[in-house]
C-alpha cells in the first residue's frame, strides 16, 4: 500500500511539473544544443562521444567551477567572505594539488572514464536527441544520484577516518587544513576509487541516457568544489538548496578533522551525532559576535 502511494505521489508530480512546464516560454538554446548535439552524433562513434567526451565534460567543468575560488584570492573584498582568513592560499600548494591531479584525472579516472562506453552498450543507454529525457526529469535523477552519492560518501569516509587506516590513504586529502576549490580532487588513488564508487551508484540506478552522466558530472563537481572553496559567499544558489551542507560546514571538517563527513546533505550527520562538535562550534562562533558588539 505505501508503496503504491509513494507511486501515485511521485506521477501526480511529474504530471503537475510537466504541466508548469508547458507555460514556460522555449530555452532560445534548445535549437543550438540539439544542433550541436547532432553534429557529434553524425560525426563521432559512440565510444568516441562517451569516452572522450565524458573526459572533456570532467576537465573543462572542474577547471571552470574552479576559476571564481582561485580569483577569490586577489580580490581584498572577497577576502571578508573566506572561512579561515588566517589560512591563505599559497603558490606551492596550489601548484602542488595542481600536478597531483593532473596525475589522478589521467592515470586513474581516464581508464575508468574508457569503460563508459561499454557501460552505455550492456545497458543499452540511448544517444539519440529523441530519447533525451526533460529537464525537470534530469534535475531530479541528478539529485536522486546526489542522495545516493551523499549515503555512500557519509558511511566511507567516516571509515576513511578510522584510526588504523587514515594515515594510509585519507591524510593525503587533509594535508590542507584550510581547503580551496582545486583541492576538491586532491586525494591518494585509492580514496579516488573508494569514494567515487559512490558517484557511479546513482548512473547505474537512474541512466536512461548518456546526457545524465555529463549532467550528473557538472553537478557533483559543482557541489564538491564549492564545499571545498573556502569562501562562504552570500547568495550562493547552491545554499537554495534542501538540507545543503555548503563551504562552511566542510571546512570545518577539514579544520577539526571530527565529524561532518557527509558530502552534500547534512541529514546523515544529524542522524549519527557527528556535527556536534560543529553544531557546538557555531554557537561559540555566535557568542562570541554578540560580545564583540555588545564592547563595539
Amino acid at each position: 500500500m505505501a508503496m503504491n502511494d509513494s507511486v501515485n505521489i511521485l506521477n501526480s508530480a511529474y504530471l503537475a511539473v510537466e504541466y508548469i512546464d508547458s507555460f514556460l516560454p522555449d530555452n532560445p538554446l534548445q535549437q543550438p544544443f540539439k544542433n550541436a548535439w547532432n553534429y557529434m552524433l553524425d560525426n563521432y562513434t559512440k565510444f568516441q562521444i562517451a569516452t572522450w567526451g565524458s573526459l572533456i565534460v570532467h576537465e573543462v567543468s572542474y577547471f571552470l567551477l574552479c576559476v571564481p575560488g582561485f580569483v577569490f584570492q586577489f580580490i581584498p573584498y572577497m577576502q571578508k567572505y573566506k572561512i579561515q582568513q588566517d589560512k591563505p592560499e599559497t603558490w606551492e600548494k596550489q601548484w602542488k594539488c595542481f600536478k597531483t591531479l593532473l596525475f589522478n584525472h589521467f592515470f586513474i579516472q581516464l581508464p575508468l572514464i574508457c569503460g563508459t562506453y561499454y557501460f552505455t552498450e550492456y545497458f543499452n543507454i540511448p544517444y539519440e536527441w529523441e530519447e533525451m529525457p526533460k529537464w525537470y526529469v534530469l534535475v531530479a535523477q541528478c539529485f536522486g544520484c546526489a542522495v545516493i552519492e551523499d549515503a555512500w560518501h557519509y558511511f566511507l569516509h567516516r571509515l576513511l577516518h578510522h584510526k588504523r587506516i587514515y594515515k594510509y590513504i585519507h591524510k593525503v586529502h587533509h594535508e590542507f587544513v584550510s581547503p580551496f576549490g582545486m583541492q576538491a580532487e586532491y586525494a591518494h588513488p585509492l580514496e579516488t576509487l573508494i569514494l567515487g564508487t559512490g558517484f557511479f551508484i546513482g548512473i547505474v540506478v537512474f541512466c536512461n541516457h548518456v546526457i545524465l552522466l555529463w549532467a550528473w558530472v557538472i553537478c557533483r563537481l559543482m557541489e564538491t568544489i564549492d564545499v571545498h572553496s573556502g569562501y562562504d559567499v552570500p547568495l550562493n544558489p547552491l545554499h537554495l538548496v534542501p538540507f545543503y551542507a555548503g563551504a562552511r560546514f566542510h571546512d570545518f571538517h577539514h579544520m577539526n578533522f571530527i565529524g561532518n563527513y557527509a558530502s552534500t546533505f547534512t541529514w546523515w550527520d544529524r542522524i549519527f551525532g557527528t556535527d556536534s562538535q560543529f553544531i557546538a562550534y557555531k554557537e561559540k562562533e555566535k557568542k562570541q559576535q554578540l560580545i564583540t558588539k555588545k564592547k563595539a
